[in-house]
């Protein structure tokens, strides 16, 4: 191609030197720098993806970084190369009070905190809030083990060298700015499960970061100071299962945007279901695909809402995205060849008993566990087709265990 870096590149030179371009990563970015208009970079990335060809499915290539630094590329064609291999569903299915609630927030300059029940999909929202109101983001999920270096930066060791040094590390946080800075873009920052750390201790340098947005909470080796800055959206998640709202740290509840994510509506719900069972079940076993949606409808009631027959309101607070392990569970084990190929009555228990009754035991008390049992016993007892008496059974092994240590301290 011409060795002129002054001269533009246009579509059709560009189309003349493709096989060059498939085979060289470098020629790629020249052209990009130097292309005479966003047509010519539609041409590179949409129709003939050669990010994917250089800089692999996802992540920051050399290709990438191209486009995002192009004074030609849209918005639009950013958010391409950014959440290239992305797989976040495009179907926002949460209320839309809480999408309305959440976009104002961050445009509003406010750090955002999605909470709710444990299965109510917080993740998949907010990377579905990220895509939406910037361009690209990273998914961070915390630990117990995470400090305030983790979201701000610190100093680790380097052992690269012939003997041991430190050097300044970049926190998810600090990363976030420095993306959006380079690029000049908005960026999301995802802390995922944030009540897995301690987020009194992990949260205090970013507590007077958004009290004071001109301070300088990082600076690295090279001298660039990090700021909080306007166009990093941070987005958290956390489950109502580890600690409610009222048992935070005030500090949170004053600098974030406090959302919760709990009831989806009916329709979006079966939604769920029927996609689920579309994608793993139909075709692949002999169920009745009308009689999974109802299983899966009447146990989600059972757990949130209770039983009308008998005046018990709800058991706990619990999720649809559990539903998703279920199906699969019995598209792969039911299919031929599956483990439950030639039992498949068994199977629909079996999935219950792995993905949904520990879940409800893990924060159930003594008489939730009582109604768990119950409730399972029922659904069995309506379901003639399903054989749910394992996921019965291993509520009431749980009962029983709970029973005797009561009893113990009697």
């Amino acid at each position: 191609m011409n060795d002129s870096s002054e001269d533009s590149y246009t579509r059709e030179d560009v189309k003349a030197e493709l096989g060059i371009l498939r085979h060289d990563a470098d020629e790629v970015v020249r052209v990009i720098r130097n292309a005479e208009s966003e047509d010519v970079l539609e041409y590179l990335i949409e129709e003939e993806e050669l990010d994917v060809t250089h800089d692999g499915k996802h992540g920051l290539g050399d290709v990438r970084e191209a486009v995002l630094e192009s004074p030609l590329a849209s918005d639009r064609l950013k958010r391409v190369v950014s959440l290239r291999g992305d797989e976040t569903p495009e179907d926002v299915l949460v209320p839309r009070d809480v999408q309305r609630n959440a976009k104002v927030a961050l445009a509003a300059g406010k750090p955002v905190v999605l909470y709710g029940p444990t299965g109510t999909g917080k993740t998949t929202f907010a990377k579905q809030l990220a895509r939406e109101t910037g361009i690209g983001y990273t998914l961070n999920t915390a630990t117990p083990s995470w400090t305030p270096s983790d979201i701000i930066g610190g100093v680790s060791p380097d052992y690269t060298g012939e003997s041991l040094s430190y050097r300044t590390k970049l926190g998810c946080v600090s990363e976030g700015v420095q993306r959006a800075r380079r690029f000049d873009v908005e960026y999301g920052v995802i802390l995922d499960e944030i009540t897995r750390a301690d987020i009194s201790k992990i949260f205090g340098p970013l507590y007077t970061a958004i009290e004071n947005p001109n301070q300088t909470i990082f600076e690295t080796d090279e001298g660039e100071t990090i700021q909080l800055d306007e166009r990093v959206n941070i987005i958290c998640t956390m489950n109502m299962s580890d600690r409610t709202v009222n048992e935070l740290d005030n500090a949170i509840t004053r600098r974030f945007a406090m959302i919760e994510l709990d009831e989806y509506e009916d329709d979006k719900r079966e939604q769920l279901f029927r996609d689920w069972i579309d994608s793993h079940i139909s075709g692949e076993t002999d169920f009745s695909e009308s009689e999974i949606l109802r299983l899966f409808e009447r146990d989600y009631e059972g757990i949130n809402h209770g039983n009308e027959s008998t005046s018990q309101g709800a058991i706990m607070r619990f999720g649809p995205m559990h539903y998703r392990d279920v199906a699969v569970f019995l598209g792969v084990g039911c299919r031929e060849g599956g483990e439950y190929e030639f039992d498949q009555t068994a199977a629909v228990g079996q999935a219950f008993r792995t993905y949904i009754v520990p879940r409800l035991l893990n924060s159930a008390a003594f008489p939730q566990i009582e109604r768990i049992v119950d409730h399972y016993r029922a659904l069995n007892d309506e379901f003639e087709e399903f054989d749910l008496s394992p996921a019965a059974e291993l509520a009431e092994r749980e009962l029983e265990q709970e029973r005797r240590q009561m009893g113990s301290y009697e």
